[in-house]
This record gives C-alpha cells, structure tokens and sequence, in this order.
C-alpha cells in the first residue's frame, strides 16, 4: 500500500527514530500471527491420536485460525481507529497466550476449534492490523522498507518455531507445548507496549489542525457519518463490476484453497515416509529460511522496468509455479528430495506473497486498495477454511498423502494458467478499450474545434455590422443637422 501524503497524516513522518523500535515490535507479532498456524502443525498427529481425531478434523484448528485473522480484519481496522494500535496489540497478545494456555487443558478437538482457532485466530487478528497501521504512522518515505522487515517476522518465525515445537513436543508432549507457546506469545504483548502513539509536533500546522478538530460540531454525529462511510467504501460492491478485479479474485481465491495444506501436512508426510522427527520438522524451518530471501528479492525484480509493466503475468507465473512444485512432490521418496521440495516451495511461497498484495495495488490503484484489499481478505476466508479439511479428507480416504499435494497441486495450477491466459484477454481488451476511446476523444476534440470555429464564423460578420452601423447613424445626423 503506497504510503499517505504527509498533508492527510497531518504532520511529517519521522522516518526513523522510535519507529525503528515499532518496526521491530511489529515484526514479532506479525511474525507470531503468520507463522502460529503452520507451526502448529507439529502437534497435529499427537492430538490426533490422543483425541481420536481424522485427519480432515485436525486440519480444521489452523483452517479456522487463519480465517479468522483474515475475517477479523474489518473489526481490527474499528478497534485500532477507535482506540490505538498499542491497547490492540496487548489485547490480541493476550488473547493468542490464553487461548493456547486454555487449549492445552482440552479434551475434544471441538474445544480446540474454539480456543485456538477462535480465540486464537482473533487475537493475530487484532496482532496483524494495528501492526501495519502504526508503520504507516511512523514511516512515509521508508514505509516499504519498514514494512518489508516487519513481514520477514513471518518466515523468520516460522524458522525457528519448527524445530522449538518439535523439541517440547518430544519433552513436554502436546499439552504442556501449547501451554508454554501461550507463554510465548505473551511476548506479542512486550511487542505492543513498543508501539506508543505517535506524539504530534509543536507547529503552527498541527496546532491548527487540532484547532480545527477541536470546533467541529456534532462531534459524535460527525464520527457515525465517517464510520457509515468508512463501511460503504469497505463494502463497496463495484468492484465485481471490474474485469481485472473478477481475474485476480478467482485466480487468488484458487491458490489460496490449495497454498496451506501442503505446508501443515509437511512434516506428517515426511514422518509417513520413514523421515525421523527432528528431520521433518526442519523441512519447515527450510521452506521459511528461504521464503526470507526470497521475497525481498522477488519485491526488487517485480520493481524493475521489464516486469513493472506486466506484473500480473509474474503473478501468474509464481502461482504456475506453486502448483508445478506440489505435484512434484509425490515423486519424493527420499529425506533428500523432500529438501529439495522444502527448498522449492520456499520459493514459490515466497514469490506469491511478495506479489499478491501488489498485483491488486497495479488493478485497483493506490485509492481503491484498501477497501479492494478488505473485501478480498474476507472472501478468501472461506477457501482459506475449507482447503486444509479437503485435503485432509483425502487422507482419510485414500490413507495416503500424495493425493493431497496432487489435490493442491492441480487446483493452484489451474488457478495460475488461469490467470495467465485471463490477463492475456484482459491487456487485450484494455487496448482494444484504449484505442476506442482514444478515438471518441479524438473525435469528441474536432467536433468541438469545428464548433468554435463556426462560433467565431458568426461572430466576425456580427462584429462588422456592429462596426459599420455607428459610421451609417454619424454620417445621417451629420446631414440632418442645420
């Protein structure tokens, strides 16, 4: 998201100074709020055989956590207007450590859809928007520097969470791993308390714009108005009307049903396949590693001058790539292929959401993102929610894994060539709408010169009657007068 004028912030940026320490709080809980959900995955096969779960039921706990961090976005953006990022981000630490804390005393998976995925999934909710929102406070002209390095907290986080969930699963077995995860993420709470307000300098300019808030009547109605707003915008339904806005949706919407599945049966899959434990849950610390190089990199190639002006089809490409990867992986039958796996999907990963956000940015414009970026957010819950049970309902089924990643696999594929072949039409017809208006504008500006020039027509021999009548009513009083 581009940053806001200095002029609509109502002071200038610091760019720096304690935004550094916000920058760093962010990346912790933003690094907590991506990363909790796969990383729980280590626990799934324990829980599963302590609750008497199906696979297609485990795989529901990270399904319903991550849709509700992204449902919860619209109710966060309220919170965090209404009341600061700092109380939001203690509150949604508090929320992620005692939801985990109150898992672990669990003894139906039904309880866990609740407290983790629930509870928990509000709670990075509430982590995840008020830590951008307060970047963009802090940071204008080095905003996306900023906030590149408070998204790496995702696969650095992921990094290093595998193996340390894997250690006190074999130490403390399930429960007492998510009691002391909760303890963990009480951390999110240091983090927020890093986030002060920002404190408005003593100018002329500020003053005058808190002078000017301070003498609005109404005061009360005048917020209901700009929430009714705020909500119409969000909610504005114009978009479905935008080819390139209906392209982007599908296409995301189908990697997005297949893009976590593969991730939180990783490690099991490794385990079916003779892999020791230890080992496994490093192919997920490998998939992050990566994805942390990986999208800055992939941010600088997409900004050059030969993939600017086409980035949709790198999207598409990336997301081609993603599916190529899970169909692949089958095909693995050793500890070292699945590395190479790891290592690839890290990549894919990486890509995609490095370029999801900004491919909707080139669609929708800086001033149509954010209300775009919402109603996305809040449709892709529902493949976000039922791909992980599908895929696990596979497992069920066939008691194997390979027709999950076959499963993903295909669905992301079709998803990318989709896109690939949709933008193809879609530049086309742009063109093609381009050039008609191009030449309606071009015919629009004739017919206006031909008509001014028809106007000044008829004004030239107006003028000279106007100029020759004097001369005739001088000339007869002349001769009329004695």
């Amino acid at each position: 998201m581009s940053p806001a004028p200095a002029n609509e912030l109502g002071y200038e940026p610091l760019d720096g100074g304690w935004g550094w320490m916000v920058v760093f709080g962010a990346h912790i809980s933003i690094g907590f709020a991506y990363s909790t959900p796969k990383a729980l995955s280590i626990f799934f096969k324990e829980i599963q055989e302590d609750l008497w779960a199906s696979y297609s039921e485990i795989a529901w706990i990270s399904s319903i956590m991550l849709a509700a961090m992204y449902a919860g976005g619209p109710v966060s953006s309220v919170l965090v207007n209404r009341f600061g990022s700092r109380p939001i981000v203690i509150m949604g630490g508090l929320m992620c450590g005692v939801s985990l804390v109150t898992a672990s005393f669990g003894s139906s998976i039904i309880y866990l859809y609740f407290c983790i995925g629930i509870i928990g999934g509000c709670g990075l909710s509430l982590n995840l928007n008020a830590s951008l929102t307060i970047i963009s406070k802090y940071f204008l002209t080095k905003r996306p520097l900023a906030n590149g390095l408070a998204m790496a907290g995702s696969p650095v986080f992921l990094f290093f969470l595998a193996p340390v969930n894997q250690y006190l699963l074999d130490k403390f077995g399930w429960r007492g791993s998510l009691f002391i995860l909760g303890g963990l993420m009480l951390n999110c709470c240091v983090a927020g308390a890093l986030m002060r307000p920002v404190a408005l300098p003593h100018n002329p300019s500020s003053t005058a714009l808190q002078k000017k808030v301070d003498e609005q009547p109404n005061k009360s109605n005048t917020k209901l108005q700009r929430s009714c707003m705020n909500n119409t915008k969000f909610l504005d339904l114009s978009f479905f009307k935008d080819r390139g806005f209906i392209i982007y949706l599908i296409g995301s919407m189908m990697f997005i049903f297949g893009a976590y599945a593969p991730i939180m049966f990783l490690s099991a899959y490794a385990i079916s396949q003779g892999v020791e434990e230890y080992a496994a849950a490093y192919l997920l610390s490998i998939t992050g590693f990566v994805d942390m190089f990986i999208r800055p990199s992939t941010g600088l190639i997409a900004n050059s001058k030969w993939i600017r002006p086409r980035i949709q089809y790198f999207f598409s490409f990336a997301v081609i790539f993603n599916g190529t990867i899970h169909l692949l992986c089958p095909l693995s039958k050793s500890y070292a292929f699945l590395v190479v796996y790891a290592v690839f999907f890290g990549i894919g990963f990486g890509m995609v959401f490095a370029l999801i956000f900004e491919c909707l940015m080139d669609l929708m414009g800086n001033q149509r993102f954010p209300s775009a970026v919402g109603l996305v957010t809040i449709i892709e819950c529902f493949p976000m929610l039922l791909g992980p049970p599908a895929a696990g309902l596979l497992v069920d089924i066939f008691h194997d894994y390979k027709y999950l990643f076959f499963m993903c696999g295909s669905v992301i594929l079709t998803g990318g060539l989709f896109l690939f072949i949709m933008n193809i039409y879609n530049y086309h017809m742009l063109e093609k709408e381009n050039r008609v208006k191009d030449r309606e504008e071009n015919q629009r500006n004739t017919e206006d010169q031909v008509s001014v020039s028809e106007a000044e027509m008829k004004q030239t021999p107006e003028a000279e009657e106007e100029q020759t009548e004097p001369q005739a009513n001088g000339s007869n009083g002349v001769l009329l007068d004695p």
